[in-house]
């Protein structure tokens, strides 16, 4: 386990997470990307804390394809905006990295 540190694209408030070192991050973006399933922070982290076996490499992330944080929640040191955001990890099929959907309403054309 590792313990990894992470801005909001919003407000810049610094959250960490202890979580796999075996975990490629993708990207932060203030929303979710298509086709991801996001564990919650908060949820997470406190399942792991009330395993009580000791197991430190007990990931509360495994299975998941990011992690939705809080801004200001626990994890987040000092005061946040309280949106939501989203660490989305590397995801894989068939050996092939798997790219998320850009909706049409996201594309920029500004050249300048």
């Amino acid at each position: 386990m590792v313990t990894v540190s992470y801005h909001c694209p919003r407000c810049g408030a610094v959250a960490e997470l202890r979580r796999g070192a075996y975990l490629d991050d993708k990207c932060v973006t203030p929303d979710p990307l298509d086709g991801w399933e996001y564990a919650d922070a908060h949820e997470a982290a406190g399942d792991a804390g009330d395993a009580g076996n000791g197991d430190d490499d007990s990931d509360p992330y495994a299975g998941a394809d990011g992690v939705v944080i809080v801004c200001g929640a626990a994890e987040t040191d000092g005061d946040g905006c309280g949106e939501p955001y989203y660490l989305s990890f590397v995801r894989f099929e068939e050996g092939n990295e798997i790219q998320p959907a850009v909706p049409a309403e996201n594309v920029s054309f500004d050249f300048q």
